[in-house]
Parts: C-alpha cells; structure tokens; sequence
C-alpha cells in the first residue's frame, strides 16, 4: 500500500531523464523541486485549489449539519415510516453514480446551476448525506439517552442537552464523517468534470488531467500535482484526528 505513495513522491522529485530510465531505479540517484514548481505555476493550479476548497469545505459542512440532525430524529423519535427512511438510505447507497449523471444534469441545468460550485456541493450532498446519517445515527444510539434527560432535569433544555451533552459524545462520528466527505468531495473527478467547464471553476482532480495531452504525459508534473493534491486531506486528518480523545473526555465529563 506504501510503494504507489513512495513511487508518487519520487517521480515528484526526479528530473525527466530520470523518471524514464529503463530498467527503473527503485532509489533516487538525483532530486529537484523543478516539478513542483513547473506545477504551482501552471495557470489554473490557484483557481482549481480554490475551487476545490470551496466543494471540499462547503461539502463537509453542510453534510455534517445536515446529518448529524437527521441522525438524532431517526436515532430519538418515533415517527410514521422511520424504517422506511432508513432502507431508503441504504438503498440510495447502491445505486451506481453512472446511472445519476444525466438525470443530474439536466435537473442542474434546469435549475441554472450547471458550472456552479453551489451545484457540485448540491449534488455531492446526494451521495455524501446518506453515508453521514447512516454513520452518525449509529454513535447517537450508541450514547444512553438518559445522559440528556439527566442534563434536562438539571435545567437544560432538549437544544441544551444536544449541544452540551451529546455532540462532544459525538466527537468521533463527526471526526468520521467529515474525512470521509473530504476525501470524496476532494479526489471526485466524473461529476466535477460533467457539470463544470469554466477553467477558473474547475477543481483539482480536473487540473491534473492537464499534465496529459495529445504529445504525451508529464509523469513529474502529473505526479508533483497528485502530491499536491493530496497534502490537504493529509493535513486535514492529521488536525482532527487529535481531537477525538479530547471530544470524548469533554462529554464524559459533562454527561
């Protein structure tokens, strides 16, 4: 699983010549940034980072606020058709991203958000919030209600007993689901490819397809860009993945 990263980094940091010796060396014998650099200065590099930001970030959070509340009504109430709700959410789950493309696009189209960020967040939001509720109703049931009613008949109300109680208790579900939305929402490429066609508009995955064109590929350009790309998510997790622990303890201690 490590050698396809390792082998991403080194051709990122070989010069051309090097990247297509034959036999290949599994050992750099000389290293540059000249990739790195030939990548960050290509034209859209700064729009696609952006864009991407804005899916990635807007994705996460919407999902996130979206989920964690259905979760709680499905995980706490009792209503009319709640297992049904939750079938029709594992069955969202099955259905191919092929067979959603054109009723997407047209529903996008019709709506005047093709080459819209707000409708590639929109249509993420289609195959992420399914996923984010199914997980996320599994740590509400997993957290004894009679934490919040403790919390209630000590003065707080059901809003209270929510934020106080139970989202700290929550900590690695939301820790969770929020990589998960990145890493989708960050590296997906069909849909991002389908609906946006503005330069400016288009995201990272997009961009790296740049480094092909009809006279061949730019393996140190493509593979410096991949690295690139991959750097935030890597960042992202390694922030929120220490908060889990403190999450835990915080609820712990509140409940």
């Amino acid at each position: 699983m490590a050698f396809p990263v390792y082998w991403m980094l080194l051709t990122a940091l070989r010069p051309a010549h090097e990247i297509r010796r034959n036999p290949p060396r599994l050992w750099p014998s000389g290293l540059t940034l000249e990739n790195f650099r030939r990548a960050m200065e290509s034209e859209t590099f700064w729009s696609s980072v952006r864009a991407s930001a804005l899916v990635g970030v807007g994705t996460v959070l919407v999902s996130l606020v979206i989920g964690v509340l259905a979760a709680y009504a499905v995980a706490r109430y009792a209503f009319l058709g709640r297992r049904v709700f939750v079938l029709a959410i594992l069955s969202i789950q099955m259905i191919p991203l092929a067979g959603l493309i054109i009723p997407l696009y047209l529903l996008l189209s019709d709506a005047g958000l093709t080459d819209s960020l707000t409708g590639v967040v929109l249509t993420y939001l289609v195959f992420m919030l399914p996923f984010t509720v199914w997980l996320l109703r599994g740590f509400v049931v997993a957290v004894p209600a009679e934490l919040e009613e403790a919390a209630m008949v000590d003065g707080c109300t059901r809003a209270g007993a929510f934020r106080r109680v139970l989202l700290p208790l929550l900590a690695p579900g939301l820790v969770a689901t929020s990589v998960y939305s990145l890493v989708q929402a960050w590296n997906e490429y069909v849909l991002a490819y389908v609906l946006l066609s503005s330069d400016e508009k288009q995201t990272v995955s997009i961009w790296l397809v740049s480094f092909q064109t009809t006279f061949g590929t730019d393996y140190g350009g493509l593979m410096a860009g991949a690295t690139l790309t991959a750097l935030p998510v890597v960042v992202f997790f390694l922030i929120v993945q220490r908060r889990v622990a403190n999450g835990l303890a915080a609820g712990a201690v509140k409940g």
